[in-house]
């Protein structure tokens, strides 16, 4: 499955071909939501963006011409909340991946706002939009000579009592800080004495989380991680998840066409009685650029590496620290 291409008209005149997504990732790379929200805003009405391909620096186009649904990433969607209104009125849908963790006092995430800041956004943007839109992400999680099992489960307990009524699925991920040379530099150039998750440790905590959700309530899952969680009440992520759009944006026949979704009656409480009878080819819309054990369903996503002032030390995004330009337009 490829993106749909159309020619477009740039200010100059010029005409170029553009990808067409129906599906945009803002962003992966980047944290656009808390950064760049005036940008998105401006080229969302301006309708298209460039994009530079990181691997062979080619750039291109993406029109937004035919886009149905962004998915946002944030650790702060501060910003963006009071321009969702515009958004919304050239791309009708969207869900936010929004990592909340109690990482402050850790030197791990250096530029995030404090916990009690982000806990009320995070309650402010839910009651916004709807709490099924909101995705708690505690991501990832990481052991340290300072953090073992009990503080991460401590940690994850002092946010999830806080804001468990204002989503429905929390999502974690293990570190996999080997795998990644530059995340294994910055932990060693912040002093950060880090330890890879085995699996006992994963079972560890899955078991201690699975506890705590009997007072919450949530749907868990992991996000590209091989390890067989079920028993724990934990299932594989996707987090462009085509199940989740069938149930949140059912009316809109272009998103359930793309997933092949053929809803007859109510299909939302279709998905809440019985996911099952939703049948979805997960191989057709696989996003074949994103890691084997990833759940994704194609995407376009319109960030770029290097570009996330956040500086969070084990972010694999970025390759240097980020200084916050004074103007980021």
């Amino acid at each position: 499955m490829q993106h749909a291409k159309i020619n477009i008209t740039l200010p100059s005149g010029e005409t170029v071909p553009a990808q067409a997504p129906l599906i945009i990732s803002a962003s992966r790379a980047t944290d656009i939501p808390a950064f760049y929200a005036d940008w998105l805003v401006k080229r969302l009405e301006q309708g298209y963006t460039a994009w530079r391909n990181p691997f062979n620096n080619k750039e291109s186009y993406v029109s937004f011409t035919q886009s149905r649904l962004i998915v946002f990433w944030t650790k702060n969607p501060k910003p963006l909340i009071p321009l969702l209104d515009r958004i919304e009125a050239v791309i009708p849908n969207f869900y936010f991946q929004f990592t909340l963790n109690d990482y402050e006092n850790d030197g791990l995430e250096l530029n995030v706002p404090p916990l009690s800041e982000r806990i009320d956004t995070f309650i402010q943007l839910s009651k916004r939009i709807g709490k099924e839109k909101v995705i708690w992400r505690f991501d990832p999680l990481i052991l340290t000579d300072k953090i073992g099992v009990n503080e991460l489960l401590r940690k994850v307990e002092n946010v999830g009592n806080r804001i468990f009524p204002y989503t429905e699925r929390l999502v974690f991920s293990f570190a996999d800080i080997e795998i990644y040379r530059k995340v294994k530099s910055n932990l060693q150039r912040n002093q950060i004495n880090y330890r890879d998750f085995d699996e006992p440790l994963m079972r560890e905590f899955a078991q201690g989380l699975a506890q705590l959700n009997q007072k919450w309530n949530l749907q868990l899952f992991t996000c590209s991680e091989p390890i067989a969680l079920e028993s724990y009440g934990i299932s594989h992520n996707s987090c462009i998840d085509p199940q989740l759009i069938a149930r949140l944006f059912s009316h809109d026949r272009a998103l359930m066409d793309f997933i092949g979704v053929a809803p007859t009656g109510n299909i939302f409480q279709q998905m809440n009685d019985n996911p099952a009878t939703i049948t979805i080819d997960f191989a057709r819309l696989k996003d074949k650029g994103q890691r084997s054990s990833c759940g994704c369903i194609l995407s376009k996503d319109i960030g770029a590496y290097d570009t996330c002032p956040h500086n969070c030390v084990y972010c694999y995004a970025n390759s240097r620290f980020i200084k916050i330009p004074q103007n980021l337009l």
